[in-house]
């Protein structure tokens, strides 16, 4: 992980801007993250610390969050403790991967107190732990177990920083200590800094050892001595006056990030500079965050939809096995004429009767099973009430395997609009539609009044405006309440997808316009990824919505088809 140690030190030397602000609000948008409103005379900002595996950090953010309409636990204890309570101090401690914060605040009888934040940033370690003054923690984001953790980190216990590592401080430690210290490393060039040098990441300790060796899978040698204090002594340079770079690659995605230079990769990335380590970072994983924290409130929702998915495929599948049996229904009613026709042939108690088939062309001779505990009659009314089953079973089985149909296709739409949704906003609209399906209950007992639609606005090379759904309730307003009975309606041909309305005003609609609109339904559709993309389109006034249908369903003749390229472009 390139947040190591020193970068980490550089970044709470920056966040010292932060100090003396006070805590105006505290939110917890989501398990892993705690965001801090502070405001002073010189600083208005937002503190995020994130304490999830692989994104763990704290910087100054512009994001905005999505906070839940009930704060957890956690959340108001920091509330009660430190609302209000200003800023004294932010450090990292000998470039662990601990950042500690210092408050000022008062208690219930009104006597200063300065309760403090540990925010541990060690991989698969992460945590935030609050203490009083006297360092008794109050509590932890995640509490430790008491029977098998090293370091007790529950309410009433002491706390105590994590373990430091037996390295040196590239500060503290002259350039020949340091690297004397990796000339005793016995693991290989690359790992060699990370494994003598405090809070040096794997990604600066391979770019050292690049500088240092053509070969950094050896062990170093007393060879590279030299080469190795000359590095060594410009990195200490690097350490003192730091400078934030973003690594991207050839596409221009951000894909790593450090407090120096990085040229171990050559032409394939490139290094550009920052305005500050809180920029940068905020830069690196404002989207990747975004889609990972409305997953997150997703979660639950996609838990529910992928089990009813699951019970729906195998009912249907029970279902058309049944309906399969079905189609030999025919025979029994054959059975049960031609036992008719030869009852006084059929000997009681048989438990076959050999009669002609004058059903067949060829007047052939036909074995049927017979129940010898029941006479000819009885066995020929039972095959013709087994015949009458069997047809209403049919009747029955294509009605319920229809249904069935419909409830996969409504809920694959459903999970379409979850790998869409790009706010909380966003998934209230689709809970409060799956609410009203019946598939999962309202948080609140009180009914919710839905958002009002919303749906995206987009402008053709024609100048027609067109209109996109985000969700089957947004959907239903475009087709059935927005759109003039003469506009446009696209859809991605049997594949789940947005409603797309090209608002036509009566005038006659370009090419470009129609592959236009036709684009943005193959984007916002499960064919998103594809090159080709059949999308259907007519006018509104041929889509109807059937009486009882699910949120989004919708029949329509009189269509044409056209293939387009999904326009990924303009997915927002």
């Amino acid at each position: 992980m390139p947040l190591d140690g020193i970068f980490l030190h550089h970044l709470t030397n920056e966040l010292n801007t932060v100090v003396g602000a006070r805590a105006e609000k505290i939110y917890q948008p989501t398990r892993d993250e705690l965001v801090f409103l502070l405001r002073s005379v010189t600083f208005t900002g937002k503190l995020l610390i994130s304490l999830r595996t692989g994104a763990a950090r704290l910087h100054v953010t512009g994001a905005a969050f999505d906070n839940p309409s009930e704060p957890p636990t956690f959340c108001k204890l920091l509330r009660k403790h430190l609302s209000s309570a200003k800023i004294t101090e932010i450090y990292c401690p000998d470039f662990e991967r601990t950042v500690i914060i210092r408050f000022l605040s008062y208690n219930e009888m009104g006597d200063v107190i300065h309760p403090f934040l540990a925010v541990e940033l060690i991989t698969g370690r992460e945590n935030l732990v609050l203490c009083s003054e006297d360092g008794k923690i109050l509590d932890a984001l995640r509490r430790s177990d008491l029977e098998t953790a090293s370091r007790l980190l529950v309410p009433g216990a002491k706390y105590v920083l994590p373990e430091k590592q037996n390295k040196l401080n590239p500060m503290l430690s002259s350039a020949e200590e340091l690297a004397g210290a990796v000339l005793s490393s016995v693991k290989p060039l690359s790992f060699a800094f990370t494994d003598k040098i405090s809070g040096v990441s794997p990604l600066v300790s391979r770019e050292l050892a690049t500088r240092v060796s053509a070969d950094i899978d050896i062990s170093p040698t007393a060879a590279d001595q030299e080469k190795l204090s000359a590095v060594i002594s410009e990195f200490k340079k690097s350490v003192s006056c730091p400078t934030p770079y973003i690594l991207k690659d050839s596409d221009g995605a951000a894909v790593d990030f450090c407090y120096t230079e990085i040229k171990q990769y050559g032409k394939t990335r490139v290094c550009e500079k920052a305005d500050g380590f809180s920029a940068l970072l905020d830069s690196f994983y404002a989207s990747k965050e975004s889609l990972h924290r409305i997953k997150t409130l997703a979660a639950d929702i996609t838990r529910v939809l992928n089990t009813r998915l699951a019970r729906a495929e195998r009912r249907m599948n029970v279902r058309l096995t049944d309906l399969e049996k079905c189609k030999d229904r025919e025979s029994l009613r054959i059975y049960g004429e031609l036992l008719k026709a030869n009852l006084f042939a059929v000997e009681k108690g048989a438990s076959f009767a050999r009669v002609q088939n004058y059903y067949d062309e060829n007047f052939g001779f036909i074995d049927i099973p017979l129940d010898p505990a029941l006479s000819p009659q009885q066995n020929s009314a039972k095959y013709f009430k087994d015949y009458k089953k069997s047809h209403t079973a049919e009747q029955t089985l294509l009605g319920l395997t229809k249904k069935d149909k419909e409830e996969i296709e409504y809920i694959n739409s459903v999970l379409h609009e979850l790998s869409l949704a790009k706010s909380a906003a966003d998934l209230a609209e689709i809970r409060e539609e799956l609410a009203e399906c019946g598939y999962i209950t309202r948080k609140n007992s009180k009914k919710q009044k839905p958002q009002a639609a919303k749906p995206k606005e987009f402008t053709s090379p024609g100048g027609f405006k067109v209109y996109v759904g985000k969700n089957n309730t947004e959907n239903d307003f475009l087709t059935t309440k927005f759109a003039g009975k003469h506009d446009l309606w696209f859809h991605t041909k049997n594949i789940p997808g947005s409603h797309v309305i090209l608002v036509t005003e009566g005038k006659t609609v370009d090419d470009a316009s129609l592959l236009f609109a036709a684009g943005l339904a193959a984007a916002h559709s499960k064919a998103a990824a594809g090159d080709n993309v059949p999308v259907d389109f007519t006018e509104v006034k041929f889509v109807k919505k059937p009486s009882g249908a699910k949120p989004g369903m919708v029949i329509y003749t009189t269509n044409k088809t056209i293939y387009a390229k999904p326009n990924i472009s303009l997915v927002k």
